[in-house]
């Protein structure tokens, strides 16, 4: 696992030089750190959830190009609850009918809540944007993504498989008198070869803008795995802060 780990990395880092080298003074850059989390102190015992993630976007006209970390850990009566991570590459070629797009996308994670000891996600599909506006974006997505798990489907099983899932997204990004941002993403990727295999995925967050580059933060995340029978609510709460150049 460290080595996919350290693999993913160095794809991210790769991709963000190409991206640099490649891109002319026209581009723009964006930087997105969220650093949020929970805690609960009780007499029955103490929780809590830290909740990280950095994004580099790298965009121009007619393509671009977004590279993701994020992590999860967590710990409820010091048991392990949470430690879920993801990296993830994808671009966007802006080229098709107005308002729509082609996609690519590449991703690894490990997840100790959904019992994920290795994935990769790898595929390409087409989206379009209902809603195309500076404070008000509706997309909808689909695509094929090639799947292949190493998971725990028991406590005592471990599987390694691959298949291919129909990957179905639908997002929305609104901004309500540049003060307030509602963000939301949603996944249903069920397999093509197993009728009993799906992942979803929704997150939900709304931000409160305090400068140009801070935002209080907070957000909601569901997850499923039908084939480990595990799933996951995060709601966490923090700061996020942003950077254009």
């Amino acid at each position: 696992m460290q080595r996919s780990l350290i693999l993913c990395l160095l794809m991210l880092v790769l991709a963000t030089i190409t991206a640099k080298a490649q891109f002319n003074d026209t581009t723009n850059y964006h930087l997105i750190f969220n650093g949020s989390g929970t805690a609960n102190r009780a007499p029955e015992g103490n929780t809590y959830l830290l909740n990280n993630a950095l994004r580099f976007e790298v965009k121009k006209k007619s393509v671009s190009l977004n590279a993701t970390n994020s992590w999860v850990y967590g710990k409820s009566n010091g048991s392990v609850t949470n430690n879920d991570y993801s990296a993830a590459i994808d671009f966007n070629l802006y080229k098709a009918i107005p308002h729509a797009y082609y996609w690519g996308l590449a991703n690894y994670n490990t997840s100790f809540s959904l019992k994920i000891n290795n994935q990769l996600l790898a595929g390409a599909g087409i989206a379009y944007s209902i809603l195309d506006r500076p404070n008000a974006y509706l997309n909808v997505s689909d695509g094929i993504l090639y799947d292949l798990s190493d998971i725990n489907t028991s406590d005592t099983t471990r599987e390694v498989y691959n298949t291919y899932r129909n990957s179905l997204r639908l997002q929305f990004h609104f901004v309500i008198k540049d003060l307030i941002t509602i963000d939301s993403g949603n996944f249903w990727q069920p397999s093509l070869l197993r009728s009993n295999d799906h992942i979803i995925r929704t997150t939900f967050g709304l931000g409160f803008k305090v400068t140009n580059w801070l935002a209080l933060n907070s957000s909601f995340a569901y997850n499923k795995i039908t084939r480990t029978k595990a799933e996951n609510t995060l709601l966490t709460y923090g700061l996020k802060l942003e950077k254009y150049f």
